[in-house]
């Protein structure tokens, strides 16, 4: 594809519109709306979100992970602490989400503070896993270089093996996180690009401010 092609990429956003007054007043219970209702239209996997996170002096990286729960607390998911996100959560637990909702014309963004999960949610959660993911949890020594597929592939058929009559040990090395938000933004795509951005920020009071951001 040429680069004139490239550029007449586009499409118009047509589908709703999004205004104050049809906002929650809770940006988590409005979440949960627009969650419910990507299910109910059949968004193929609403729980994926793109994770950016940063290292200590500000270079970012951004990769997709899955949602695992949320509330009024903050917004859960799960993966090595050793990755290269998790090294760069332990420098800097500044971080944000974005769910994009395609067939909707929605996106959701999301800016926080990143804390790890309290380990009994984190083996609760992990346990209840398949068996093939847990063991592939260990098996896997994420973000670092390895010589082959079939190092993996090994080690994956002896811990298959290992504890094929036996529960899967949750590694040190793999848990939780929770975002707990200070900004959360919902975007309804809108024709000619005027689009609805409706923005929740937190308080000092810890209360939400509801503002709305030109497109």
């Amino acid at each position: 594809m040429d680069q004139k092609e490239i550029e007449n990429l586009r499409q118009d956003y047509t589908a709703a519109a999004l205004s104050e007054k049809d906002v929650d007043a809770n940006p988590v219970r409005q979440f949960d709306k627009w969650f419910n209702e990507a299910i109910n239209n059949k968004v193929l996997e609403p729980n994926a979100m793109t994770l950016a996170t940063a290292t200590a002096d500000g270079r970012p990286s951004a990769r997709i992970v899955l949602l695992k729960g949320f509330s009024d607390d903050g917004f859960k998911f799960y993966t090595n602490y050793l990755s290269r996100k998790g090294r760069e959560l332990s420098k800097n637990p500044n971080a944000a989400l974005l769910f994009f909702w395609c067939d909707m014309e929605r996106q959701i963004r999301i800016e926080g503070v990143i804390e790890k999960l309290d380990k009994k949610y984190s083996e609760k959660y992990f346990h209840s896993r398949p068996k093939a993911s847990q063991i592939g949890a260990i098996v896997s020594p994420q973000s670092q270089e390895i010589e082959s597929r079939e190092i993996l592939d090994a080690r994956m058929k002896e811990l298959e093996q290992q504890y094929a009559d036996s529960e899967v040990p949750k590694p040190a090395h793999w848990g939780g996180y929770i975002l707990k938000p200070r900004l959360i933004e919902f975007w309804q795509g809108g024709s000619g690009r005027l689009h609805d951005r409706i923005v929740y920020k937190k308080t000092d009071n810890k209360n939400w401010k509801i503002v709305r951001l030109a497109p």
